[in-house]
């Protein structure tokens, strides 16, 4: 039985990718940084072709590998996992990774900036420390007390639903760095530690809910909140991070939870 081939000359199907006709130029303007070389963040303009349907994480990479080698930014998994390249973009706080240039009204320059209320080490990049450390403040793993447990601790999906929602951070910083509150005082803990502290305060199986309670019932805790609702429009991830604060707070006033 013959065997059929496919003549070198046929058409073969090929990967899709963009034609010349579905690319736009566009300008990104980004807030550049570098301690190293002036005191002060500049502007600078990037103009190039790209497709439109691409995400800005990829125009910050062909900048970078194309164009100048020496913009600095974090990124890692490019799926909106990792949280890591979150940024302002278009005076927003996006995750470069989530979001598409032919979103961002690319008539106009597309302005990327680092992320605010965090001092700035080179370009996009910030020192995440106070973020990192607000975070373990408030104690973000599980605490039970008694003998070690021979079998899993079992929880109801009533019980599992209660705290649903404040799991799905990934620490991308978006909401923190979105409040005013923020901004003004460094010190005060930020909706992020808020959201981590809910996950453990009213999971069933965790015995450190007063302890976190008195952590955020301090004088940069939970109190200092304004409810402007930047943090909850900020999330990547679609939390209800206002709804969570406020959780915590009549927590501390009726200590159930």
């Amino acid at each position: 039985m013959s065997t059929a081939t496919l003549d070198k000359h046929e058409p073969q199907d090929a990967p899709a990718s963009a034609t010349a006709a579905d690319l736009i130029t566009v300008t990104f303007r980004i807030r550049r940084f570098n301690p190293e070389v002036a005191a002060d963040a500049s502007w600078e303009d990037f103009r190039f072709e790209i497709d439109p349907k691409e995400r800005v994480l990829d125009a910050l990479h062909k900048i970078k590998w194309e164009l100048d080698g020496t913009l600095t930014f974090r990124r890692s998994c490019a799926h909106g996992i990792c949280g890591s390249d979150a940024m302002r973009i278009n005076g927003r706080n996006r995750l470069a990774c989530k979001t598409l240039i032919k979103d961002m009204n690319p008539e106009k320059p597309i302005t990327v900036e680092p992320i605010k209320g965090l001092a700035v080490l080179k370009d996009l990049v910030v020192d995440m420390e106070p973020f990192f450390q607000a975070y373990r403040d408030i104690m973000p793993f599980l605490v039970t007390k008694g003998n070690e447990p021979t079998r899993e601790r079992l929880q109801s999906a009533e019980d599992r639903e209660r705290f649903d929602d404040t799991t799905k951070c990934i620490l991308c910083a978006a909401c923190t760095s979105s409040c005013p509150v923020f901004w003004n005082d460094g010190q005060y803990f930020g909706p992020q530690a808020i959201v981590g502290a809910h996950r453990f305060i009213f999971d069933s199986r965790d015995e450190a809910g007063e302890q976190r309670l008195e952590i955020l019932n301090s004088k940069e805790g939970v109190w200092r909140c304004r409810t402007t609702f930047n943090c909850t429009e900020a999330c990547p991830r679609g939390i209800e991070i206002t709804k969570a604060i406020q959780e915590v707070k009549r927590a501390l006033i009726t200590r159930r939870f």
